[in-house]
């Protein structure tokens, strides 16, 4: 399966991603739905997200973390997709299922699994916002802040 894609992730791909990492002998099947959303930290009005990303590095490291994960918490299954391209407000970014036999490890191994993809993959997040204006993004963390409201110029890495 691939871990990317360029097609809207609707509901009814969410539901049919839980039903194949999920069978008969699992007891939990955690779901991560990531959906953009218009405030952004109680900054701008957001827009939309632009995901950019290095495929050939990212796939494989997505499915790197996600046979860790299924080792590490002796999962079921895992089922990861991650939008790329232009993602309205909205509209799903990224979904995470997890099945295992418990709650815990389903809980940890999603959670785990979010929080790698946001600090290890190759994604690149550009937020672009209703007054015409963007800003890149990695993660959590701005790559560059050009200009702050006090008028220094600073990097904020």
């Amino acid at each position: 399966m691939r871990y990317l894609t360029t097609a809207p992730i609707s509901w009814e791909r969410v539901t049919y991603l839980n039903r194949w990492a999920s069978h008969d002998g699992c007891g939990a099947v955690v779901t991560f739905v990531g959906v953009v959303r218009a405030d952004q930290d109680g900054r701008r009005a957001v827009r939309a997200l632009c995901y950019e990303t290095y495929p050939e590095m990212a796939e494989p490291l997505i499915h790197r973390l996600a046979d860790d994960a299924k080792a590490r918490w002796s999962l079921d299954g895992v089922q990861i997709q991650h939008r790329l391209g232009l993602v309205e407000v909205g509209h799903i970014s990224v979904v995470i299922v997890v099945a295992a036999q418990h709650r815990a490890e389903a809980h940890a191994a999603s959670q785990h699994l979010i929080e790698r993809i946001k600090q290890d993959v190759p994604i690149w997040k550009q937020e672009l916002f209703e007054d015409g204006t963007s800003q890149w993004m990695t993660g959590a963390r701005e790559l560059l802040d050009v200009v702050d409201p006090a008028g220094a110029d600073h990097a904020d890495v």
